[in-house]
């Protein structure tokens, strides 16, 4: 089986750097893996896709080399099982609370008797190379998303789950589960107490041995958040990098040729999300 490459990554000591992707479109997952990223990360929860775009897109970023991984929708055996068989070198599961949650995903990932995923790798046996089922326990990481107060509650106990890879961290939800709708959701935390917690979780991921990744809108604070010790940080993502590069081609040819043209009004624009 072909080797994970962020263990690899990690066993020299380096962070990883994840992309991520939410538009479900081939060509744009090609052009994202192709850029220097040492995994991507395509997102099924909130992204505007669903297992028939994701499989392309797997496809699409096999020939850049980079680790495939998906952001499933929920903690739900089906779904995890299938982006596995589909390529994926890695999960992100959402609104980790429990260990007992955490113990069902873990139990999801893996082939028996570590686990009760159901084998049928249709894509994997060839995307992935030989002897997938005997190595696919070793090679595919898991890692649980933080993002609720009550995950914090059982923070250590989740990050004891045998087999569990490492913690994910979701900010903006987060933000929103610990502040009770007083700070609006969003990345790059600066607000001490909100920084305290994304230490906390850190700290879990060391104590317990397994890796800590954070969700980053920018690169300045996933650089930061290396010097923290963490050991993958998501750097933007396709939607928010296209909508800023957009907005300053545009503000640059408006103030090239002074142009008075605003923006259309939008949903956001308007206070939607």
């Amino acid at each position: 089986m072909i080797r994970n490459k962020l263990k690899a990554l990690w066993a020299e000591g380096r962070p990883a750097m994840n992309g991520w992707l939410s538009i479900g479109n081939a060509f744009t997952a090609e052009i994202m893996a192709a850029q220097g990223y040492d995994s991507v990360t395509i997102d099924a929860q909130h992204g505007a896709l669903d297992y028939a775009a994701a499989l392309p897109m797997l496809q699409a970023m096999r020939a850049s080399g980079v680790v495939p991984m998906v952001r499933v929708p929920w903690c739900e055996p089906g779904i995890i099982m299938k982006m596995l068989d589909a390529g994926a070198y890695g999960i992100i599961c959402p609104m980790i609370n429990t260990p007992e949650q955490a113990a069902d995903f873990v139990s999801y990932m893996r082939y028996p008797p570590k686990g009760q995923r159901s084998f049928g790798p249709t894509r994997a046996n060839f995307s992935a190379g030989a002897n997938y089922a005997a190595e696919a326990n070793d090679e595919i990481l898991a890692f649980a998303m933080i993002e609720t107060r009550q995950a914090m509650d059982n923070l250590d106990a989740i990050a004891a789950t045998p087999g569990l890879d490492g913690l994910y961290i979701g900010p903006a939800d987060l933000t929103f589960s610990l502040e009770g709708g007083r700070l609006a959701p969003a990345f790059d935390r600066e607000e001490p107490e909100m920084v305290e917690a994304i230490k906390a979780i850190l700290a879990a991921c060391r104590k317990n041995g397994i890796r800590a990744a954070l969700h980053c809108g920018g690169a300045d604070y996933a650089a930061k958040a290396v010097g923290w010790g963490f050991d993958m940080t998501t750097v933007g993502g396709d939607s928010r990098l296209l909508a800023a590069a957009a907005s300053a081609s545009v503000a640059r040819f408006r103030e090239l040729t002074g142009g008075s043209a605003g923006k259309p009004e939008t949903a956001s624009s308007k206070g939607g999300y």
